[in-house]
């Protein structure tokens, strides 16, 4: 029984790189929420040409619902925080494992969308925007190359 639950515990370096990875996201997601409220001013970096965050973070696609994309990336990240916490790791509960699964793919899907908004529609680029999209992309690799194994470990 103690092997089982040993080769259905992720690794060490996973739980490790996820903790870091959900910190990291949520200081960023954070300071662009703080950004967002206080002005473009707050925002240490260019304002001309392709990169633009003032552009970026205060244009028609930076608000879903009435809800600023940075405040959705605050919730996001403080949800990561919880479900990828070592404590989190260290449950043998299979709904977690398909709650990490969900939520990294659907942080990447928003991703996805986000770039393609700053790209095509917005013509600029936010580079914090993009050290956000960076982190969340890193985290659904670590995430997608270990849950699957998890799920399909022996109960």
């Amino acid at each position: 029984m103690l092997e089982e639950q040993r080769s259905a515990a992720a690794a060490r370096w996973v739980v490790v790189t996820c903790g870091i990875l959900s910190l990291l996201g949520l200081g960023i997601a954070t300071y662009l929420t703080i950004a967002h409220y206080v002005g473009t001013q707050a925002l240490a970096c260019p304002s001309n040409g392709l990169i633009n965050c003032a552009k970026v973070t205060t244009s028609a696609q930076s608000v879903i619902l009435g809800i600023p994309v940075a405040v959705l990336g605050l919730g996001f990240y403080l949800a990561c925080t919880a479900l990828f916490s070592p404590w989190s790791w260290h449950s043998q509960r299979r709904e977690l494992r398909i709650a990490q699964l969900v939520a990294v793919c659907t942080g990447m899907a928003f991703v996805l969308w986000l770039v393609a908004a700053e790209l095509l529609i917005i013509k600029s680029i936010c580079e914090w925007c993009t050290a956000e999209h960076l982190v969340t992309f890193a985290l659904f690799v670590v995430v997608l190359t270990t849950v699957p194994k998890l799920l399909s470990a022996p109960d």
